[in-house]
């Protein structure tokens, strides 16, 4: 169920200054939130890639071609989040307990059959279409952030919306023998597990960044939920599109939201 023509834009953000510790609006709990984001990025998207690669070979053309551009799209994206969690360890931060969190949570899938860690890919590349859907319809979430690494979110949310169902199409594809409840139940579980894990470990990843701001405690926790659940408030904004994913007959493209993409290209042309 492709739609338009996924474009590679091969774009580099920020190498040419350093980045302010609190680089969100002098906002250390949004600044937490967005790096504990970033840190999981460069493994993660390795895992999609190579999960979503698994099942290229006898994809139709049309699959075919979007798998690519979805690899490649990733790559980019790896490389920008390597580079900008550098420049988050240069703002001070020590970020390596972070990305040992990132290794441990992906070293369970080695091992597991290619189709389950694809299943864990389709939920948590709906994870990331549903925050690049919020940061593109609301400039609330990004309102006063460094422009450079602002402009880094959007291009890496218009490419997230853009490819948001290539990985769920190689399922379909990949499940094509398998019977409906047999399908839903599978993605249904890998949706259930893959938030649990998400939600703790990019949680604890942000507490642990505060911590090195010296915000601990009942400061860490409120400024946290209030970020996320209060104002701009992304986790309470979702809920209703990841309820949405356990539909029986659900596809990503059910809710089109392309013209958040040319939006995002408007205000980077600008």
């Amino acid at each position: 169920m492709s739609q338009d023509a996924i474009i590679v834009r091969d774009r580099r953000f920020g190498r040419d200054r350093p980045m302010a510790r609190w680089w969100m609006d002098g906002n250390p709990w949004a600044t937490a939130i967005f790096n504990s984001l970033s840190i999981s990025f460069p493994r993660g998207e390795a895992f999609f890639i190579d999960s979503v690669r698994s099942f290229r070979e006898g994809a139709p053309d049309g699959l075919s071609g979007d798998i690519r551009a979805f690899i490649a799209q990733e790559v980019n994206h790896s490389r920008e989040h390597v580079a900008f969690n550098r420049m988050v360890g240069d703002a001070g931060y020590d970020v390596a307990p972070l990305d040992k969190d990132v290794e441990d949570a992906l070293a369970v899938t080695r091992g597991r059959p290619p189709i389950v860690n694809l299943a864990a890919t389709i939920a948590l590349e709906h994870f990331t279409a549903m925050f690049a859907h919020q940061l593109l319809k609301d400039p609330a979430f990004l309102k006063g952030a460094d422009p450079e690494q602002a402009a880094l979110w959007r291009w890496h949310a218009v490419e997230e919306i853009e490819h948001k169902a290539v990985a769920y199409d190689t399922f379909l594809h990949a499940t094509r023998d398998f019977g409906a409840w047999k399908r839903w139940k599978l993605r249904a579980i890998m949706m259930l597990v893959a938030t649990q894990r998400f939600v703790h470990f990019r949680y604890r990843g942000a507490l642990l960044l505060l911590a090195q701001d010296g915000i601990t405690g009942w400061r860490a926790h409120a400024g946290l939920l209030r970020e996320l659940l209060v104002r701009p408030g992304i986790a309470r904004r979702i809920l209703p599109h990841w309820i949405g994913y356990f539909r029986p007959g659900f596809h990503p493209w059910k809710l089109d939201d392309r013209y958040l993409i040319e939006n995002g290209e408007a205000d980077a042309a600008a």
